[in-house]
């Protein structure tokens, strides 16, 4: 299976994932099956388990090793050691899923792979306290379907734990207060990443209001165009700037994104998309529903300097 083309267009609130399962043990030596998912977009291609070749010192115990794909050397993790289960033995023929995210590419040894469904963002609930501390903070949506649930992994989380050099890092060198006066409404569902940006915003001087989804985003814009309405202002006098993650439960980044272009106030704010889906390949859909900007994760302290530079823009300031 090769993932060459999405269809999807962007901005409908849509999102495709890859259901495979792992043959897990449960507590009295039997088998169960455990259903995650990932996001099309993040897949390349879904392959036969390959020769692997052991890496030296490793950080990890789910990392089994390395292997060659088209001239390109990309690790394998065991999805099963990482979430912390004991794969159950059995004589399927286990799965490899190769992603590419952050301009990094990474397998995942799975039992197998099921199909792909296609389902709106507001299908994915957020997991709560309890599953998320029980995959290692792993999951970042869940999928109820067909009387079984789909677990989301947030490959993120665990190609930044396997390697912290490709998570995010804050510029120490960052100019103070460059940004003094300004406001920016941030919308992202990753907690860590959603404090970082913020922190990132305050230090630069700006004042900074986060939700955790486009949902939430929307409703909160929507507040304060009532609010500009009613007092006879601009809405710029409220926020000046829009940061958005793309894939989040309820609404992701794409659909919110729109939805302010469309609207005849809220479309004078800039809006810029900060994901791990800025690609090359899929950077088109952002321009679609009209992003100002895209930023690649994990560059995070360039989200400052081009919110700044946008706001001025926008307000005709060189």
């Amino acid at each position: 299976m090769s993932q060459t083309n999405i269809l999807l267009e962007a901005g409908t609130n849509e999102l495709e994932i890859v259901e495979f399962h792992l043959d897990e043990k449960d507590p009295k030596g039997g088998m169960y099956k455990g259903y995650y998912g990932v996001n099309v977009a993040k897949v390349l291609e879904i392959i036969r388990m390959p020769k692997v070749t052991e890496m030296p010192e490793v950080r990890h115990k789910s990392v089994l090793g390395a292997f060659n794909l088209r001239d390109q050397i990309i690790p394998l993790v065991d999805l099963s050691v990482w979430l912390g289960k004991e794969r159950f033995s059995t004589t399927e023929e286990p799965k490899v899923v190769v992603t590419e995210f952050n301009n990094v590419n990474t397998a995942f040894l799975v039992s197998g792979v099921n199909r792909i469904h296609r389902i709106s963002w507001e299908e994915v609930e957020a997991p709560n306290a309890y599953v998320s501390a029980v995959t290692n903070n792993s999951i970042n949506g869940v999928v109820k379907m067909d009387g079984r649930i789909i677990f989301l992994l947030d490959l993120e989380r665990i190609v930044s734990d396997l390697n912290p050099q490709l998570g995010l890092r804050l510029d120490s060198s960052l100019k103070q207060d460059y940004g003094k006066g300004y406001r920016a409404l941030i919308a992202d569902d990753s907690t860590v990443i959603r404090e970082m940006i913020k922190d990132l915003l305050q230090k630069a001087g700006f004042q900074v209001e986060a939700v955790n989804n486009g949902k939430d985003g929307w409703e909160r814009l929507l507040a304060l165009k009532a609010r500009a309405e009613g007092e006879s202002r601009p809405i710029t006098d409220y926020v000046q700037v829009v940061i958005s993650d793309i894939e989040m439960p309820q609404m992701d980044g794409h659909n919110f994104c729109r939805r302010i272009k469309e609207d005849n106030v809220l479309k004078r704010l800039p809006v810029i998309l900060f994901s791990s889906l800025i690609t090359d390949k899929l950077r088109h859909k952002g321009l679609a529903v009209g992003a100002d900007d895209q930023v690649a994760k994990p560059e995070i302290s360039y989200v400052a300097q081009r919110s700044i530079a946008l706001i001025k823009k926008a307000a005709g300031e060189n």
